[in-house]
């Protein structure tokens, strides 16, 4: 199935456009081998009169439902092999919300991320369907925020979460072509904190931000699920390049999401959670600079000198930290953040 510029796409760099040809090339291979178009599901979110659904389309073998080991083993795929996924990006997909269908083309990376307005369904979660016109049906998990909460959740993943123990400039590729979620520990304390949120927030949101590939999704949600870390959204990116440059950045797809999500809960004040290595304090801090009223606290956890060194660094508080109009806490654990968010009234003491 050849694969079209649309009209109205911009002019693509010419490493995205190898990239496209390079695709093409391996989903008509797939496609003679008898891979099918395969949705999948991720976490998604909305609010009041919309959904906010996400996706990637991918070619993949028919899977045999009777085959119980099959499903087990595609359940326990390690990153790498989620990496030589085929993403198929001309291929129509209805999205169906309590009713309402609403029909869709994911973008180069076969990522799909669209918005069905004209749902109005309750606070809590729901079930959203997906499918092609020649792929199973499938369904995704969609949390909807009550415009009444309070708090939201935000929290980067990497060494915020789960430890990682290695140099940045490999952290990338072992999250995709290595990681399994065995082989990660979490961060000491910062699931019970988590948990404490959530149950003095029962109805707030959680989101995981992070610079990850969509393709290690499943592995990064049966990590923090098997760590018992609350459920919630994963908002990662695709690798490889743009229509503009040859790499995506990183601190871009960040800074992005937050204000997607600024806007998309304007009376929602979030608890940023990250880490000191690099690049999430400025972040926060230029979040923070522009919206201080969407902010009720960030919390850095800091690195031990090892993961310092390994992260390239401490990053230095930048100079709206110190200006800033929401609380800063920092420790090397969830327990330590926990006590000074008690401090704060964020938390019960």
């Amino acid at each position: 199935m050849p694969r079209s510029r649309k009209a109205d796409a911009p002019v693509l760099h010419l490493a995205a456009r190898w990239e496209d040809r390079f695709h093409e090339w391996r989903e008509r291979r797939g496609r003679k081998r008898g891979l099918i178009t395969t949705v999948i599901p991720y976490t998604s979110y909305g609010g009041p009169g919309w959904s906010r659904v996400l996706a990637r389309v991918v070619l993949a073998r028919a899977k045999d439902p009777s085959d119980e080991d099959a499903r087990q083993r595609a359940a326990k795929i390690r990153g790498w092999r989620s990496f030589m996924s085929i993403p198929v990006d001309d291929v129509e997909v209805t999205i169906e919300v309590d009713g309402v269908e609403e029909r869709v083309t994911a973008d180069r990376g076969g990522v799909l991320d669209a918005t069905v307005r004209g749902v109005e369904l309750t606070p809590g979660w729901h079930t959203v369907t997906l499918r092609t016109d020649d792929s199973e049906r499938v369904t995704a998990p969609l949390f909807v925020v009550d415009p009444s909460e309070p708090i939201g959740l935000l929290s980067d993943i990497d060494d915020t979460v789960m430890v990682t123990a290695l140099p940045r400039p490999f952290l990338a590729a072992w999250n995709t072509f290595v990681l399994d979620e065995h082989a990660r520990n979490p961060v000491p304390g910062m699931a019970v904190l988590y948990e404490r949120l959530m149950r003095h927030y029962p109805g707030a949101p959680v989101v995981y931000l992070s610079t990850g590939a969509w393709n290690v999704a499943p592995t990064l949600n049966r990590f923090l699920g098997r760590n018992l870390y609350p459920r919630g959204p994963l908002l990662l990116t695709d690798w490889g390049p743009t229509h503009d440059r040859w790499f995506r950045s990183g601190s871009e797809h960040k800074r992005g999401s937050l204000q997607r999500l600024a806007e998309d809960f304007p009376t929602l004040k979030w608890v940023l959670i990250g880490d000191d290595g690099q690049h999430d304090p400025e972040i926060y801090a230029d979040f923070v600079e522009k919206h201080p009223e969407k902010v009720a606290a960030v919390c850095i956890r800091q690195l031990s000198t090892g993961e310092a060194v390994l992260a390239g660094g401490r990053s230095n508080p930048s100079e709206p930290v110190a200006k800033a109009a929401v609380p800063w806490v920092y420790a090397p654990d969830g327990a330590g953040l926990a006590d000074q968010l008690a401090e704060l009234g964020i938390l019960p003491a």
